[in-house]
């Protein structure tokens, strides 16, 4: 008796934990590297990536006590990570989900309905979707 074969996952996973901006801005760019290519991208946000997004911080790089690496960083028309995040979302091909733990964690369960996430999600959800897909980026 034969089994069929499934095929790979290629979706692309990225966990941002971190609130700074270098680490939202590479996930976010690995997010819409990855769309480009015509990969399903799912970003989780957590406690302070969760909370920039809340607080709709996204636009600014702020690289605390670099202002040389800020001042490239615009000299150079590098996108922001607003730019990366609309690259995800009109490609059709992203979702971003907030983690319920960490919105309560901070507080922040008012700010929910208002915010661009697209799905609420607790650990157990979180380890269900993502199993199986070996392209995981934490940051």
């Amino acid at each position: 008796m034969s089994h069929p074969v499934s095929a790979p996952d290629n979706r692309v996973v990225v966990f941002l934990h971190s609130g700074e901006y270098d680490r939202v801005h590479q996930g976010l760019s690995i997010a819409a590297a990855a769309t480009a290519a015509g990969r399903r991208v799912e970003v989780y946000l957590f406690w302070w990536a969760l909370e920039r997004f809340l607080m709709d911080r996204l636009d600014e790089p702020d690289f605390t006590g670099r202002e040389d690496v800020a001042d490239r960083f615009e000299a150079r028309g590098m996108p922001t990570a607003r730019a990366l995040l609309e690259h995800v979302r009109d490609s059709g091909l992203g979702t971003v989900a907030g983690c319920t733990g960490s919105l309560g964690a901070l507080g922040s369960e008012s700010k929910a309905g208002d915010s661009d996430i697209d799905v609420w999600l607790g650990w157990s959800a979180i380890l269900q979707r993502t199993a199986g897909v070996t392209d995981r980026f934490y940051l």
